[in-house]
């Protein structure tokens, strides 16, 4: 049986009679964390969104597990947590409140022992867990919802540059966790422009550029990929 957890093939999409992505074709298996790397417009978004169901492919197809995303969209829901940019949680709300609230939602409930659990995890200190968020730094506030990301025991992880605007002590909290799910059995599909911390973090690199996949990158055993090679190839264009 077939690893591969995340599939694109031939996967075409145009968003108001505009080719975003053109014939990208890639897989994740499981436990690996693939990052697509590119500047402001490659289409790295665009694939997201795809995955989750929210455009759809002009030709071309987007598989979790084997099922394509657009004939069974209860799929995503199953099988998927998000990690947007900009997380969006309620500000008068703790971090533990919040991730009640959301959990409800989702059909999934859990104590607020498993809660607590979770923020410990994500090593969000004791001192915010009871602090509504307004004051939460955005570090803190990605780590609340990585908890509640983790609550919801989805196997597949799609994060959407994820440490932009946190500070390097954060950034380095957050490689480390991922690296952590991903040992345990999480299959982890990450957007970026950060080619360092993709280099840091990532199993496999794909280069997007202007809706294509130009290059694709592997970490060598029990090591990252060299960030060097990636820069030239990213500033470039170019690879070898």
């Amino acid at each position: 049986m077939s690893d591969v957890v995340i599939c694109a093939s031939n996967l075409c999409v145009e968003v108001q009679s505009k080719k975003i992505l053109k014939h990208v074709s890639f897989t994740v298996h499981r436990g690996e964390i693939l990052a697509l790397l590119g500047g402001n417009g490659a289409g790295k978004s665009t694939t997201i969104k795809t995955f989750l169901g929210l455009l759809t492919p002009t030709s071309g197809s987007a598989t979790l597990a084997g099922v394509n995303v657009h004939q069974s969209p209860a799929i995503v829901r199953e099988k998927v947590a998000y990690l947007p940019e900009s997380v969006m949680l309620y500000g008068h709300l703790t971090a533990v409140e919040n991730i009640r609230y959301f959990l409800s939602l989702s059909g999934k409930p859990k104590t607020d022992a498993d809660i607590i659990e979770s923020l410990k995890r994500v090593a969000l200190q004791e001192s915010a867990w009871h602090t509504v968020l307004n004051g939460y730094s955005k570090g803190m506030r990605q780590k609340t919802a990585i908890a509640l990301a983790l609550l919801r025991e989805a196997p597949i992880l799609f994060l959407d540059e994820p440490t932009s605007g946190l500070d390097p002590v954060a950034i380095d909290e957050f490689n480390r966790l991922v690296t952590q799910l991903a040992e345990q059995g999480s299959t982890i599909l990450m957007v970026t422009h950060d080619v360092y911390g993709a280099c840091h973090v990532a199993d496999r690199i794909g280069l997007l550029r202007e809706g294509e996949i130009v290059g694709m990158f592997d970490a060598p055993d029990h090591g990252n990929i060299d960030s060097e090679t990636v820069h030239n190839a990213f500033i470039e264009g170019v690879v070898a």
